[in-house]
């Protein structure tokens, strides 16, 4: 696959979070593009990082900078996804890796709740027709709300999350138009209310039943 079209596919379908954080930025003042340590300003490792930055506040990105494609990058504590590859890397530590031109460091943070658009060809469609929320390393107790602007900056879908125990639950609201949950590493699900589920290796979609705005899922005890 071509390079460029490869990471324009990637871009588009971000667009949802993307663009929600470049709301943000306007208003609040944050950059998109962050040091680490405005990010995580209690974890001294990131305090001279000058070589990986945060995409909002979810997304860790590494460049490659050698010619071998290998790269060294720091990851605050926690458990980490690699959003290209699915991978998940324990945090708190360097991390070296070799990557080739279709991949790099893209790290998704935990406690995370990332939209993801349905069209990946145009960057200004309608974000919240069809998106899909994936839902990486939540923790008990952790509890999300993620917001899918309209193109005009104004809140088109709010996904409320809060894992409860074994339960997690999740509500929408505004334009809840084919709207759908992936649980990342959810090989541990046992129920599932208010959506279909398919499980694809260790994850599992959440397919909301027409004009469901709460779905939840429950995990098995270990």
């Amino acid at each position: 696959m071509d390079v460029l079209r490869f990471f324009t596919r990637l871009k588009c379908r971000l667009m949802p979070y993307l663009f929600q954080e470049a709301c943000e930025a306007h208003t609040q003042g944050i950059p998109m593009m962050r040091a680490m340590f405005v990010e995580f300003p209690n974890d001294p490792g990131c305090d001279t990082l000058d070589r990986q930055y945060m995409l909002g506040e979810a997304l860790l990105v590494a460049p490659v900078f050698s010619p071998d494609g290998v790269v060294d990058y720091y990851l605050p504590a926690g458990r980490w996804t690699n959003l290209l590859s699915g991978q998940v890397v324990e945090g708190g530590r360097w991390v070296r890796e070799q990557h080739d031109f279709l991949s790099l460091p893209l790290m998704v943070r935990p406690n995370t709740v990332l939209p993801m658009g349905a069209v990946d060809e145009r960057p200004d469609d309608d974000y919240a027709d069809g998106v899909t929320f994936h839902v990486f390393e939540l923790a008990d107790g952790a509890e999300v709300h993620t917001t899918v602007p309209d193109t005009r900056g104004r809140p088109a879908l709010v996904l409320h999350t809060r894992r409860e125990g074994e339960l997690v639950p999740f509500r929408a609201e505004g334009h809840t138009q084919g709207w759908q949950v992936v649980r990342h590493h959810a090989h541990r699900v046992s129920e599932v209310r208010g959506a279909e589920a398919e499980s694809v290796e260790n994850d599992v979609r959440l397919i909301p039943a027409s004009g469901a705005r709460e779905v939840w899922v429950r995990l098995k005890s270990v």
